[in-house]
């Protein structure tokens, strides 16, 4: 991964913003998609000359008042402002080692007895740890899987989705937006690399350098046992890591899919 991430992030979204939406003619002559830099430099109050030296990473610590303007340039919303406000360098960050992920043993005996999917994921959405529901409810949840590569690279995964491309758009984001600039992670630098080989699907969404919070909500898939199913899921933050657990909706129907789920997931372990 680059170490000239502020440069990258404003050049990749500088191109999604048209002349229109920025409040200028657009033209049949640009030979640009999106906006200009000195469209963006004028817009956002600053000189073009300097902007320049933010693309090309020769300023690394812009203030926050500019990082805010070019923000409101690119129509971006609270969470992508965050994650720009969080690439500039203001102080050096030492270079360290990062530490094992580890899952704490309260959490393996949480997952043992919880009574619904749930799993534990690190940073770079690898499985750590899984409870037998997870694990009929997805294989894919073992441990030792990493799920934005099962999304990308697995035809199973994809099937289990009802709608892949938006699921891929929203997990290369929030992978985005949780590394953040830690460009010197070998776990992450080798899985970008990993996908960006392998997948165009993945290169093209990288390349947009779209960020989106991990968030929960209503999970929607295509289960090979019971059709579509209909979950909540809860993305619970403990000790670095991420607890994940799925639960039914209040509708009958999908009570009635997780009881047979979870019945089928008592016969495996008797």
């Amino acid at each position: 991964m680059s170490e000239n991430q502020l440069g990258e992030y404003l050049r990749a979204r500088r191109g999604l913003v048209t002349p229109e939406q920025a409040g200028l003619p657009g033209g049949s002559n640009r030979r640009v998609s999106g906006l200009r830099r000195e469209e963006v430099a004028l817009l956002a109050g600053i000189s073009a000359d300097y902007y320049l030296r933010l693309e090309r990473g020769r300023d690394r610590n812009p203030s926050p008042q500019v990082l805010q303007a070019l923000a409101r340039v690119l129509g971006l919303d609270d969470v992508e402002e965050q994650y720009l406000l969080g690439l500039t360098a203001s102080r050096p960050k030492p270079r360290r080692r990062p530490a094992p992920e580890r899952v704490p043993q309260r959490l393996h005996a949480l997952l043992a007895t919880i009574g619904v999917p749930a799993f534990v994921e690190g940073r770079a959405f690898d499985v750590l740890a899984s409870n037998e529901l997870a694990r009929v409810f997805s294989p894919r949840l073992r441990p030792g899987e990493n799920r934005l590569r099962s999304l990308m690279l697995d035809p199973q995964e994809q099937a289990f989705q009802p709608d892949w491309p938006a699921a891929a758009a929203g997990f290369v984001a929030a992978f985005r937006e949780s590394i953040g600039d830690d460009v010197d992670n070998p776990r992450l630098i080798e899985l970008v690399g990993e996908l960006s080989l392998a997948s165009e699907r993945f290169r093209s969404l990288w390349a947009r350098h779209d960020v989106r919070a991990l968030e929960g909500g209503l999970s929607c898939v295509n289960h090979p046992l019971v059709g579509e199913l209909r979950l909540h899921r809860e993305k619970l933050p403990v000790d670095g890591l991420l607890l994940v657990i799925y639960y039914p909706d209040h509708t009958q129907e999908s009570q009635d899919k997780f009881r047979l789920l979870a019945s089928y997931a008592a016969t495996v372990t008797a």
